[in-house]
């Protein structure tokens, strides 16, 4: 793509997004830690005046202070029976704020949403109503995406388009290698959670744009062939029907540029009752106008424009 046509594709986007609903991400910069490092500084305890641990799950390290019966993360004194909670949570991820350590979940909706620790030092996963939102068996959260990403050839020069947000590991591990990531979540909760994770922090990008709306209507209001990529990950089909339909692919297939490679994420769900997700899929996928073939050991399609 010539820089001529990059400019103008993206003066096209910039000024749909604007009739959008844009989320301004700001990641909050305070300490979240779960059992491991709650172990590790409880350790230290009654031994040392100060001990390194993970404050940012496994990204970095920083000092924490042990003083009397309290542990000084920054200008925050926590107690350190709080701490001995935690380090017997092995599933809760906790951030320290005002004081004290505060469990990452929210209720709102008649929906519970959680920060699930993945494992040690970790991206953590995103868990709705005891639903996971990434692979965990076997595989970290972190790595599930960027099988995705890799899946969809995303390179230099692309403008990727990210359906289904989540914590926003597609679209921080796609901007590391395209030009500009469009991504679009429906639920704020989601992305309010997110912004307390450690591992969304690389979402306050400038080549990242957030917009919180319905992908099913947001994908009619984007410009025509206005992405060279599309990474569509949402949540199981019935949860989110209206993301498996022909209509929606149709949308897709609009979006998408010619030569455009589209990959679609389906899980496994029904295996067991004998159910075929993905080959549905890839079957509406073509009577939308895509060339389609099923990834089975990534439990994705990719699509053809």
């Amino acid at each position: 793509m010539s820089e001529a046509a990059y400019i103008f594709l993206m003066s096209s986007i910039r000024e749909a997004v604007l009739l959008l609903n844009r989320f301004d991400f700001k990641h909050r910069r305070v300490p979240v830690i779960g059992c491991e490092a709650a172990r590790h500084i409880l350790e230290a305890f009654g031994k040392q005046e100060r001990v390194e641990a993970s404050l940012d799950l496994g990204i970095s390290r920083g000092e924490v202070l042990l003083r009397g019966d309290v542990v000084v993360f920054g200008r925050d004194e926590v107690a350190v029976e709080e701490l001995r909670e935690v380090a017997e949570d092995k599933r809760s991820l906790y951030a320290v704020v005002d004081g004290g350590l505060a469990k990452l979940w929210a209720e709102r909706g008649g929906h519970l949403y959680k920060l699930v620790n993945a494992g040690a030092y970790t991206a953590p996963t995103l868990e709705i109503d005891g639903i996971h939102m990434h692979r965990i068996s076997g595989i970290t959260p972190w790595r599930d995406s960027l099988q995705k990403v890799k899946l969809a050839r995303v390179g230099r020069g692309d403008v990727v388009l990210d359906v289904c947000t989540g914590l926003g590991y597609t679209a921080e591990l796609a901007a590391r290698r395209a030009r500009y990531i469009l991504t679009v979540e429906k639920d704020d909760v989601v992305l309010e959670l997110a912004e307390y994770n450690p591992w969304s922090r690389w979402l306050e990008s400038d080549k990242i744009g957030i917009v919180l709306g319905d992908a099913a209507e947001v994908i009619w209001k984007l410009p025509e062939e206005s992405f060279t990529r599309i990474i569509h990950d949402p949540p199981r089909l019935s949860i989110a029907g209206e993301l498996y339909g022909i209509e929606f692919y149709q949308g897709l297939y609009r979006v998408l540029a010619s030569g455009g490679l589209l990959v679609h994420y389906t899980g496994a769900p029904g295996r067991r009752r004998g159910k075929d997700v993905a080959r549905g899929v890839a079957e509406r996928l073509r009577r939308a106008g895509f060339e389609a073939k099923l990834v089975r050991e990534l439990y994705a399609v990719v699509a053809y424009k």
